[in-house]
């Protein structure tokens, strides 16, 4: 997933990860960069994978997972409080949480989303083949030293302790997967559909991308066993599983 999962990823320009100049997006390519943040924050809350009373992560974790600024990501939460989706708290244990009753369904960027489900359901589909490729590569050029890299970004998303951290490390992961294989059309073809489909992610409850992790620590024995049926298929099923776990299958 986006997910997801220690040291920090670099922060990407506004919009890169995003891609929302791809033709590819038009759904959400008029949207500005503050719109994203507040149609996918919202809409986190409105499937309950934000429940009510949690607390945001810090302003650059989310500008990090997200892929944009940390100034966009504070006028996002600002406007979201406003709406009644967010709320803000002092003292020792306050912050920016989703409210006790969040508003629901006030954010209209998010309808942009909602209608890119066929493009959604086609990058999963994509990234479903090539991720299944790169498996079975990777598991007889991986480098001892990629699959040690791999073991401490599985640890870091272990670790993580929010969904904008985990979503960072998958990113690195999937991303170091690929680089594995040694081949750079691999890496670049990948990491454009990757990053494409990253642009559809929602903040997502931490529980549940534990256990996409499981996935992954799986997918890295595969590989040091040399075993690329089982890393092809155990790729496979990770990325499948999107179908019914992104929003596209939530709202059903």
């Amino acid at each position: 997933m986006t997910g997801t999962p220690n040291g920090s990823a670099p922060a990407h320009p506004e919009g890169t990860v995003l891609a929302l100049n791809s033709p590819k997006l038009n759904g959400i390519r008029r949207l500005t960069a503050l719109d994203t943040v507040r149609a996918r924050i919202a809409m986190a809350v409105d499937l309950g994978l934000l429940s009510p009373g949690e607390r945001l992560p810090q302003t650059d974790a989310i500008a990090e997972a997200l892929g944009v600024g940390e100034i966009t990501v504070r006028r996002a939460l600002s406007s979201l409080c406003t709406d009644g989706v967010l709320e803000r708290r002092r003292g020792r244990n306050g912050g920016t949480l989703v409210a006790e009753q969040p508003t629901r369904g006030v954010v209209d960027a998010a309808e942009a989303y909602h209608g890119q489900t066929a493009e959604v359901h086609r990058l999963i589909d994509e990234r479903t083949v090539l991720e299944c490729g790169i498996a079975h590569l990777a598991t007889g050029a991986a480098s001892p030293a990629a699959l040690d890299g791999l073991d401490l970004l599985v640890a870091a998303m272990d670790r993580a302790e929010s969904w904008a951290e985990f979503h960072s490390c998958d990113e690195r992961f999937h991303l170091a997967v690929a680089h594995a294989t040694g081949l750079d059309a691999s890496v670049q073809t990948y990491g454009t559909v990757l990053r494409r489909l990253y642009a559809y992610y929602l903040p997502y409850p931490l529980a549940a991308l534990r256990e996409s992790n499981d996935e992954h620590r799986a997918l890295v024995a595969a590989l040091r066993a040399g075993d690329a049926a089982r890393a092809a298929d155990i790729a496979r099923r990770h990325v499948e599983t999107l179908h019914r776990t992104m929003f596209v299958g939530l709202m059903r």
